[in-house]
């Protein structure tokens, strides 16, 4: 006993310097993440995990760890607008991949907290991209409504969740319908029957019909119906966007938010009407399914100047591994300002449509997404403009840690980029 209380006691002096650290990040071009013009050689101070000053002429606390950030770009952490990492490490090997509930029955009382695998290795991939935070959502697996999702950081640790029961996510549209027996008309009657029968339970267990949904399923339906559990409702067609919108209407009090949405800049006024926040895909252009005819890469830009409250999402676009092609994307955006006819963004409303746009999505811009006094020190270091697919960071702090920027893509990048005769795995030999 007395050997493992001296173990643990060695494992808090260990950790407890990095935790009650102060850095302060000097020099850099400092970008706040909430839409506002990068500062030149701005500081930001980060004390016991939260930032406590981010901006110009900021003083450095005595004591303070120096970071100089001269030449190089200071940002916030990447926040992943939507994704389904940590659940899966090889889609198509069921063992590897908890994306959905399976064949349980269950519907909106799948909780996805469990099963993201910290461990997992797109986690330190995105990580080293400069990716601090992610929405997690769960698949549907045979009902409209998928399950709730989490909010979680890419830490280099063993706790990975940030919000457990975050909010509920529903798919509706094409993959809605598939999965309410092949028409939207049953999906949507499925989406408003679901919500009645949550009220009869919570009215009275006589009146409640248990072959639409089970028990556990109608509890957790209740927090959404309160407005305590966000909804994130997946639409990418005009029509169905706003028949989405008319559920709001019918539901104050439930906070949604709406994803994908690829012909969003068809009904954008009705939607900047409505105060739906939108995560949006960044660059569907291709009519690759029927809902998706009218996608356009200026989808976004139109959304924002009609005033939408926009972030960027990956949804069904290597959501579980690239999280790291965000900024890519982001970039994008901005460039198409220069292409003729084309609407994009500028590059202030670009890094927030990816750091304080999702955080504020997900009911979390006080604490997440920007570099303000009192939110979580994500801070990244880069070699350059964030946004160019030539820069890289140099450094991701993560609740004011400094993470390992490694990951098993490096290591076999360096295993196998000089192999030496007699150095490879046995296999190799022939």
């Amino acid at each position: 006993m007395k050997h493992l209380l001296f173990a643990a006691a060695a494992a808090i002096a260990i950790a407890s310097p990095a935790w009650a650290e102060t850095i302060a990040i000097t020099g850099g071009k400092l970008v706040i993440g909430d839409g506002s013009a990068p500062i030149e050689g701005g500081t930001v101070v980060v004390r016991d995990g939260t930032v406590v000053a981010a901006g110009a002429g900021v003083s450095i606390p005595a004591g303070a760890r120096t970071v100089d950030a001269s030449g190089k770009w200071v940002t916030p952490g990447v926040f992943a607008g939507f994704s389904r990492l940590g659940l899966s490490e090889v889609d198509a090997v069921d063992g590897t991949n908890d994306k959905s509930g399976g064949k349980t029955g269950f519907s909106a009382a799948i909780d996805v907290a469990p099963a993201i695998d910290p461990f997992r290795s797109p986690i330190a991939v995105n990580r080293s991209a400069g990716v601090t935070r992610a929405v997690v959502a769960p698949e549907t697996a045979g009902n409209i409504f998928a399950g709730q999702g989490a909010v979680m950081d890419l830490g280099a640790d063993s706790d990975a969740l940030t919000k457990a029961r975050a909010f509920q996510f529903v798919e509706l549209g094409e993959n809605g319908a598939a999965s309410a027996g092949g028409s939207r008309s049953s999906a949507h009657l499925l989406f408003r029957a679901m919500f009645r029968e949550a009220q009869d339970f919570a009215t009275g267990r006589d009146a409640f019909d248990d072959g639409l949904l089970r028990a556990e399923d109608a509890k957790v339906l209740q927090s959404v119906l309160r407005g305590e559990q966000r909804l994130l409702v997946r639409a990418e067609a005009a029509n169905d966007i706003l028949r989405v919108l008319e559920l709001k209407r019918d539901y104050p009090a439930i906070k949604m938010v709406l994803v994908g949405v690829s012909e969003g800049w068809r009904v954008a006024d009705r939607i900047a009407a409505s105060g739906v926040p939108v995560i949006a895909s960044a660059l569907n252009d291709l009519p690759a399914t029927f809902e998706l005819l009218g996608a356009t890469q200026s989808n976004i830009g139109r959304m924002k100047d009609a005033g939408v409250k926009v972030s960027i999402s990956m949804i069904d676009d290597r959501d579980s591994h690239q999280l790291r092609y965000t900024t890519q994307y982001a970039g994008n955006l901005v460039s198409l300002q220069k292409v003729p006819r084309a609407t994009g963004l500028t590059w202030d409303e670009a890094f927030a449509a990816i750091s304080s746009g999702p955080a504020e999505a997900m009911g979390m811009g006080d604490k997440l997404g920007s570099l303000k006094a009192g939110r979580v020190g994500d801070v990244v270091v880069w070699d350059g403009d964030p946004l160019e697919l030539s820069s890289a960071p140099v450094s991701v702090y993560i609740d004011g840690i400094e993470q390992p920027l490694g990951n098993r893509q490096d290591r076999l990048r360096d295993r196998y980029r000089t192999p030496q005769e007699g150095a490879l795995p046995k296999a190799y030999e022939h």
